[in-house]
């Protein structure tokens, strides 16, 4: 008899975790560049002076973020990069974080490079060919015979989307190592105008970097959660919303977010994360860790108030937009990491992980401990 995780009732999420099923998840590993700013540091730096721009880097809700600057010129401005450079800026940061937290979550996993079967590669703020798959597997000395995908331009939500395949994988080759990792230089994605359509975007994103490595079949061995099941939502009335496209006048790629993209996603909350649980025939009470993506105060807000959850239940997605920004695809990962350090989730425990991004979508994960 087949069951699917997607209909199955409790009693057989426990059989099929007893079972080499359900994916877990061994290890996670984060990394960021090395210069980090507070947004009045930036706003000198920038010399920016307009009161309204100021205001949105001040009321961000972010203390800090990482980010890789342009050079100043002979008169200490920071010059704009061409788009060119701002490509090989992207491709230096996205393989030199990915590949440390690549190493990272390897070392939590108690696992080597030469474990990895299958690596999948997220992300948006540049574009490579080959993809960064391959630059990290040439880099690091994996096997060359690594299975490999690239999950490219999918946005901030990108990062479950990757991971449902990959847990697909994981499932598929039990006892084998998949690992996905999240790399976003959104510095290589910044402009510089008087718009306040840049204004919100450079107040928001900073450079990180994410990976989780995972296994099935292996028992208890690994220590982490077991991916149970996931929920998708497009908000096809708000398609547009959010964007990274091509910006004439700036000649370069550029990011767009529509100033009403945090109610239109938190009112679509809970038709996604309800349609999860009833999958597996529990209540939102019974869900005691929230791993939501910081992608924005306004956003995690307005989550927040329509799933009917506390500060404290946000408490790790709110830290990490303080002290990182929104990192796009691997900001939920920074979250589940600061989980694991509190040392509070326990054997039976359940999560929900959700993520925001272009479409407009909402994508979300079951895990269990």
């Amino acid at each position: 008899m087949t069951i699917s995780l997607e209909d199955a009732r409790p009693e057989e999420l426990n059989l099929l975790a007893a079972g080499p099923g359900p994916a877990r998840i061994a290890g996670v590993g984060t990394a960021v560049t090395p210069d980090s700013y507070t947004q009045q540091e930036l706003l000198d730096l920038l010399a920016i002076t307009d009161p309204k721009i100021r205001s949105v880097f001040l009321n961000s809700a972010i203390t800090r973020r990482h980010l890789t600057l342009p050079p100043p010129d002979a008169h200490g401005n920071r010059v704009p990069e061409l788009q060119g450079e701002l490509l090989a800026k992207h491709t230096r940061l996205a393989v030199d974080m990915g590949l440390r937290a690549l190493r990272s979550s390897l070392d939590s996993a108690g696992a080597t490079l030469a474990d990895v079967d299958y690596l999948c590669c997220v992300t948006t703020t540049g574009f490579l060919t080959p993809g960064l798959s391959a630059l990290i597997i040439r880099e690091a000395g994996i096997d060359p015979g690594c299975h490999r995908v690239d999950v490219v331009g999918m946005g901030c939500n990108a990062g479950l989307n990757a991971l449902n395949g990959t847990v697909a994988w994981a499932r598929s080759n039990p006892g084998r190592l998949a690992v996905m990792v999240c790399a976003e230089a959104c510095s290589a994605a910044y402009a510089f105008d008087a718009t306040m359509r840049t204004a919100v975007v450079n107040s928001l994103f900073g450079d990180g970097a994410a990976a989780v490595a995972l296994v099935a079949g292996d028992g208890d061995a690994a220590p982490g959660p077991r991916v149970l099941s996931f929920a998708s939502h497009i908000i096809t009335d708000a398609i547009g919303a959010m964007r990274y496209d091509w910006d004439g006048d700036q000649n370069r790629f550029s990011f767009y977010l529509d100033p009403d993209i945090p109610y239109v996603v938190g009112a679509h909350a809970e038709r996604v994360v309800d349609r999860l649980l009833a999958g597996a025939g529990l209540p939102r009470s019974a869900i005691r860790h929230w791993l939501v993506h910081s992608g924005g105060k306004k956003v995690i807000d307005a989550v927040r108030v329509n799933l009917g959850l506390t500060r404290h239940d946000v408490r790790h997605t709110t830290g990490v937009l303080a002290d990182y920004g929104n990192l796009s695809s691997c900001s939920f990962l920074f979250s589940y990491e600061r989980l694991l350090r509190e040392r509070v989730a326990e054997p039976g425990d359940y999560g929900v992980m959700m993520t925001m991004g272009p479409g407009s979508t909402i994508e979300t994960a079951l895990v269990q401990w």
